[in-house]
């Protein structure tokens, strides 16, 4: 068993509150177990220049960590400025657009902020599983006030952490595990079941190709938990695909 009881193919305990926030047209509270995450989806007028007049839409994020999420204050200035940082928006950015049909969504942006209030580990992942139910909010937001005519996802988005402990593939890291795993690994996947991004790094030992597949799997199973948990939410306006 391992820290928190779970077992090796277990989740956290995950939790997305709808509409946490009063002024954002999509907004979400997320928890994988301690880490919680505010997600808004805030639309705006117009797109970036090397969109303009191609009538196409655009989706990104921003993501930051609250000075006291972790056990020691961060610095605003340097959170906000750290590669690490920019590395996480940008995945955020990059998966959330996956699922987003940006000619339906038309010469408009929809900027999602991902606030890490409390961090014990996989932060990214829990931003883009909240991020997506605050998008898909933001967007029927947009279809009710009939700013849009039909829905612009094209399927569902989430993502997990999967890492190697002790020689044992685990599913969902908190701190204490991500901090000491030989190999951890982020898998964003779609709901029909394909691979938006991999990111796998062996911290001390490499691993197996028989290992991957084992963190495979591992994934597969936190997805279909976490899709569940989405639809449970949009699933009255936007059912997944199915495989």
């Amino acid at each position: 068993m391992r820290i928190d009881n779970r077992a090796a193919n277990d989740l956290r305990s995950v939790k997305i509150t709808p509409n946490y926030t009063a002024y954002a047209e999509g907004s979400v509270l997320v928890e994988f177990g301690n880490t919680k995450v505010i997600c808004t989806a805030s639309v705006e007028p117009g797109v970036p220049q090397f969109l303009k007049g191609t009538g196409k839409g655009w989706v990104t994020a921003e993501y930051g960590m609250l000075p006291r999420s972790t056990h020691t204050r961060i610095k605003r200035d340097k959170a906000a400025n750290s590669g690490r940082t920019q590395e996480i928006q940008r995945l955020i950015g990059r998966s959330l657009r996956a699922v987003t049909d940006m000619k339906i969504l038309g010469e408009r942006q929809v900027v999602v902020d991902c606030d890490v209030i409390q961090a014990d580990g996989g932060t990214r992942t829990a931003s883009i599983t909240g991020g997506f139910v605050a998008l898909g909010l933001a967007f029927k937001f947009l279809v009710d006030q009939k700013m849009l005519l039909s829905f612009p996802l094209t399927d569902y988005v989430a993502a997990v952490s999967c890492g190697i402990i002790q020689k044992e593939p685990r599913l969902d890291l908190s701190y204490d595990e991500d901090s000491t795993a030989d190999v951890d690994m982020n898998f964003v996947m779609t709901g029909a079941g394909k691979f938006v991004e991999v990111q796998g790094t062996a911290e001390n030992i490499p691993f197996s190709e028989e290992q991957m597949a084992q963190m495979i799997t591992l994934a597969r199973k936190g997805h279909d938990t976490l899709f569940n948990i989405q639809e449970s939410i949009l699933g009255d306006f936007f059912k997944r695909p199915r495989k």
